[in-house]
C-alpha cells in the first residue's frame, strides 16, 4: 500500500473558489483504493459549512515554533471521513477564521499558508500517517518541499518521502520580500539565492516548490509545454525548461457523478446521447422563459460560464459582441469578476434585452441549467491551464468554441466537415476577427447542416473525460516515483 497525502488550500465539498478544489476533492476518489491510501489536508477555515464542521472529530493539538516568532503557535488537528477518504484540517483560529479562504492582503495570505505548510509536516508524525508522496497543489502548499529539504531534512519520519508539485495556474506564485519570508520561514540564507527562492530581489514561494519538489505536474500536456516559454511562463520559464525532464502534464477530469445530464436534478429535462435533441430543446425553452428571453428553440444559444477576467479572452468578446449578437442568437453569461466586463455584459443586456442575458453572479444551479440548454459554449482564453467548462459542456452536449491553448487544445477536437470528425470549434491566434469567423462558421453548421451538428454533439457526449483515465496516469506516476 502506498501512502499519498494531498496538501492544498481548498477542496470540494468543504471550500471552493475554483478548479483546484474540484481536482483535490475528486481525484482521490478515483485512485485505486487497494493500492493507494490517499488522504487530504487543508486548513480548518471557519467558512467551511457547519453541516461539515459540526461532524469533524478533534484529534489533538500541540504548539509549534513558527519562523522567528518568539511564541510557539497553536496547531490543532481535526479529522473527517467523506466518501471513504480521510481528511485532516489544520486548526488555528488566528490564521483561518475567515469568510473566504483567501484575503485581499497577499502578505497575510503568505503568512497563513507558510504556517499551513510547516504545520502539515508537523502533523503527520502526530497522526501516524507516513506519506510515501506528498502531492502539493499550487503556491499555497509550495513550501512543503522546501521545508522537507531544510527544517525537516533530518526528520526520520520523512526519510523516504517524495514530493510532487502541481501547478494549477502559474500566474499565482506567492511573491513577497525576502526579509518577510525569512521571518515567517526561518529558512537559511543560502535558500534565498537566484537558483532557489530568490525572484527579482524578492522571494517566491512557488519557485521554491518547483526547485525542491521531486517531480512537477501541471493540468494539461499543452500547458506543460507552453509554460517553458516566456509568453506563458510568468518569468519561471527558465526554471521550468531546466526541470523539463521532471515535468509533465495530465489533463484534469470531471466528476461524472456530479455532471451527468441523465441524472441531473438541477436541469429541467434529463437526457443522454441517445435522446438529447428533444430534451435539449426543452431545456432551452424553459431557461429562456426563466431568464425572460424570447422562447424560441430555433435561436442559437451561446453561453459563457466563467470568471470575468482578462485571462478568459473577454476583450475579444468586447471587440466583437455587436456582431455576435444578431437576431438569430441569444448570448447568456454567468459569472463575476472585473467590473469592466460585468458592466459590458450588463450594458448589452440593456441594449439588446431579447438577445443578451447577463447573470452577474455565480449560481451552480443556473450553471447546470445553462449547460443543458445552450447550443455552444464560448471559451476564447488567452491561456487556460486545463479548463473544466469545456469538459462539462461536452458532457452536456453543448459544443465548445475555444482558442487553441492549454487544456482547451488538448480536449476539444476541431470540427472537420470533410471527414465528419471533431467535437467543437477552435481558433489559433488571439484575435477577435479570427474568433468571430469561427463563431460564424459554427452558426452556419448549426443552421444549415443540422444533421452534422447533431452528430458532433453526440460525439462530444460520448467522449470520456471522467477522472478514470487521468487517475490511471497519476497512479502510474506515483508508483514510478515511489520505486526510485
Amino acid at each position: 500500500m502506498k501512502n499519498i497525502l494531498f496538501a492544498a488550500s481548498e477542496c470540494v465539498p468543504f471550500v471552493k473558489t475554483g478548479g483546484l478544489a474540484d481536482v483535490v476533492g475528486a481525484l482521490p476518489q478515483y485512485l485505486n483504493k487497494s493500492e493507494f491510501d490517499v488522504r487530504v489536508i487543508i486548513p480548518y477555515y471557519t467558512c467551511i459549512p457547519a453541516k461539515f464542521r459540526d461532524n469533524f472529530r478533534y484529534i489533538t493539538h500541540f504548539y509549534m515554533d513558527y519562523g522567528m516568532k518568539k511564541d510557539n503557535v497553536h496547531v490543532g488537528i481535526m479529522e473527517y471521513e467523506y466518501e471513504g477518504i480521510k481528511f485532516y484540517f489544520v486548526d488555528n483560529e488566528y490564521y483561518f477564521k475567515c469568510d473566504t479562504p483567501y484575503s485581499s492582503d497577499l502578505k497575510w495570505d503568505i503568512e497563513r499558508f507558510t504556517f499551513f505548510c510547516k504545520a502539515v509536516l508537523a502533523i503527520m508524525p502526530v497522526v501516524g500517517f507516513r506519506p510515501d508522496i506528498i502531492h502539493c497543489h499550487d503556491w499555497q502548499a509550495s513550501l512543503i518541499p522546501v521545508f522537507m529539504h531544510s527544517t525537516f531534512a533530518t526528520h526520520p519520519f520523512y526519510s523516504s518521502t517524495k514530493t510532487i508539485m502541481t501547478i494549477h495556474n502559474l500566474k499565482f506564485q506567492g511573491v513577497w520580500d525576502i526579509k518577510t519570508l525569512k521571518y515567517f520561514t526561518a529558512l537559511p540564507d543560502y535558500m534565498f539565492t537566484p537558483d532557489k527562492l530568490e525572484f527579482h530581489k524578492d522571494a517566491n514561494m512557488l519557485k521554491g516548490g518547483l526547485v525542491y519538489a521531486d517531480y512537477i505536474t501541471t493540468v494539461s500536456e499543452t500547458y506543460a509545454e507552453e509554460i517553458k516559454f516566456p509568453f506563458y511562463g510568468e518569468q519561471l520559464d527558465g526554471l521550468l525548461r531546466a526541470r523539463s525532464a521532471s515535468l509533465r502534464g495530465i489533463v484534469n477530469g470531471i466528476d461524472y457523478k456530479v455532471f451527468n445530464p441523465d441524472d441531473d436534478k438541477k436541469i429541467f429535462a434529463k437526457y443522454s446521447s441517445k435522446d438529447f435533441k428533444k430534451k435539449k430543446a426543452e431545456n432551452k425553452r424553459k431557461l429562456q422563459e426563466q431568464l425572460g428571453l424570447p422562447v424560441d428553440e430555433g435561436k442559437f444559444m451561446m453561453a459563457i460560464i466563467s470568471r470575468l477576467t482578462d485571462q478568459k479572452g473577454l476583450d475579444l468578446v468586447n471587440y466583437t459582441i455587436e456582431r455576435i449578437c444578431d437576431e438569430n442568437t441569444q448570448f447568456v453569461v454567468i459569472g463575476t469578476g472585473d467590473p469592466r466586463y460585468e458592466n459590458m455584459f450588463k450594458h448589452y443586456q440593456w441594449k439588446y434585452p431579447e438577445r443578451v442575458s447577463a447573470n452577474i453572479l455565480y449560481s451552480d444551479d443556473l450553471a447546470h441549467k445553462l449547460y443543458a440548454a445552450a447550443d455552444a459554449m464560448l471559451m476564447p482564453s488567452l491561456f487556460e491551464p486545463c479548463g473544466l467548462t469545456q469538459l462539462i459542456s461536452l458532457r452536456y452536449g453543448t459544443v465548445p468554441i475555444v482558442r487553441e491553448t492549454g487544456g482547451l487544445k488538448d480536449t476539444v477536437q476541431p470540427y472537420n466537415e470533410f471527414d465528419g470528425t471533431g467535437t467543437g470549434f477552435s481558433f489559433a491566434n488571439y484575435n477577435g476577427e479570427e474568433m468571430l469567423g469561427v463563431i460564424n462558421y459554427s452558426k452556419h453548421i448549426f443552421f444549415n447542416h443540422r444533421g452534422e451538428w447533431d452528430k458532433m454533439v453526440q460525439r462530444g457526449m460520448e467522449t470520456d473525460f471522467s477522472w478514470n483515465s487521468s487517475a490511471r496516469q497519476y497512479e502510474g506516476m506515483y508508483s514510478w516515483l515511489v520505486s526510485w
